[in-house]
């Protein structure tokens, strides 16, 4: 590893699991501190062990549920009272929701979807904006998926929820594209996720990118040299 996030401080949404988990751990293994958000304060410390292994710093550890508005308020505060800035932020968080027609899906669970795949992005780059921008060069990048485009039959609450994670994020990145932050998109594609195992059941997992392969990917996009801004950058599976 480079130390590219050398005292720098990232927050990382979904970090007890898949694609946020292994961001974490390749921001600790680049020098960085993580901040990490994920419901289960177990699995949590379970991260925090783990960078601890590999020899970086431990985690601050956030267990919070991201349908709680006024936590995600309370976050930007403490941030900003512990640190002044943030250098980075990975939205990794997702919710799949159920694959079924549109006209079948319960409004509870296509509410639940919207609130985690955007409404919370919305309250993060709400609550951070300030302190991404007093940072020398902060850096947000959120999980994506080709599903935003595809549009495939049964796919409709989470196809709908990230065709708008998109429209978020491009536009928040015209608005700081005068600052020294930049806001991306990152689309992993197929991963072997527990997301994935519970959308494609028949599938062969060892056939997809592990979450550490495609976190190698994402995490380059928090470096100071990364000058990119609200673009889509696609993960390319190694041949």
């Amino acid at each position: 590893m480079s130390g590219a996030l050398a005292g720098r401080v990232v927050v990382v949404t979904g970090a007890s699991r898949g694609i946020g988990r292994a961001a974490a751990m390749a921001i600790g293994a680049e020098g960085g501190h993580v901040i990490a958000i994920a419901r289960t304060t177990g699995a949590l410390e379970e991260l925090d062990d783990a960078l601890r292994a590999q020899g970086s710093e431990g985690a601050t550890l956030v267990p919070v549920d991201l349908s709680d508005s006024p936590a995600i308020d309370r976050l930007g505060a403490a941030i900003a009272e512990r640190w002044g800035r943030l250098d980075g932020l990975v939205g990794a968080a997702g919710s799949l929701g159920l694959l079924t027609p549109l006209a079948h899906l319960d409004p509870k669970t296509f509410d639940e979807v919207m609130g985690i795949n955007v409404t919370a992005n919305w309250r993060l780059i709400r609550s951070l904006d300030p302190l991404l921008r007093a940072a020398p060069a902060g850096r947000a990048v959120f999980v994506t998926s080709g599903a935003a485009q595809s549009c495939k039959p049964f796919w409709g609450a989470y196809s709908v929820s990230k065709a708008a994670l998109d429209a978020l994020v491009k536009t928040y990145a015209a608005e700081i594209a005068a600052t020294r932050a930049r806001a991306n998109l990152f689309s992993p594609g197929a991963t072997r996720t527990v997301m994935r195992a519970k959308a494609m059941p028949g599938e062969d997992p060892s056939s997809l990118p592990t979450p550490e392969t495609v976190a190698a990917a994402l995490v380059p996009l928090l470096f100071e040299s990364e000058t990119r801004n609200g673009e889509t950058i696609r993960f390319s599976r190694p041949s």
